[in-house]
């Protein structure tokens, strides 16, 4: 009976925050597929821990944590490999502005070491403080 409370509270809260968690992890590797997999993967690790994260109560903290350290970890042991599957359609950025300043913000983003996007991303995107962003 708990294990099925568990994976209701757990699916219900994956559904709500499933796109916030891959347009984050988009902006931090600018690759809609990777994003995807980013997002998976945490989902996958916040899952195994969901019974004591739901009990500290700051799910949403722990999930973006959890996002950024996988992917500053994939950066830094070059874990993201590519293979070709064909023509895979690219899904839209959110509308935020026009899509040349879209694209302007891509590539500056692109430019940056993986660490510093991902205090960028946290701190302006994410709207985290300073010291949210600094832990």
């Amino acid at each position: 009976m708990k294990q099925a409370v568990r994976e209701r509270e757990f699916r219900e809260y994956a559904e709500a925050c499933q796109a916030r968690l891959r347009r984050a992890a988009y902006l931090l590797c600018g690759d809609w597929h990777q994003a995807q997999d980013l997002t998976q993967t945490t989902l996958m690790k916040l899952y195994a821990a969901w019974g004591r994260v739901r009990r500290d109560g700051n799910v949403d903290a722990y999930a973006r944590t959890i996002l950024t350290r996988t992917f500053i970890d994939q950066q830094r042991k070059g874990g993201w490999r590519e293979e070709s599957m064909g023509e895979i359609p690219e899904l839209p950025v959110p509308a935020t502005g026009t899509p040349e300043l879209r694209l302007l913000m891509k590539e500056a983003l692109m430019t940056l070491a993986p660490r510093y996007r991902a205090v960028l991303v946290l701190r302006y995107w994410e709207d985290w403080t300073v010291e949210e962003t600094a832990h």
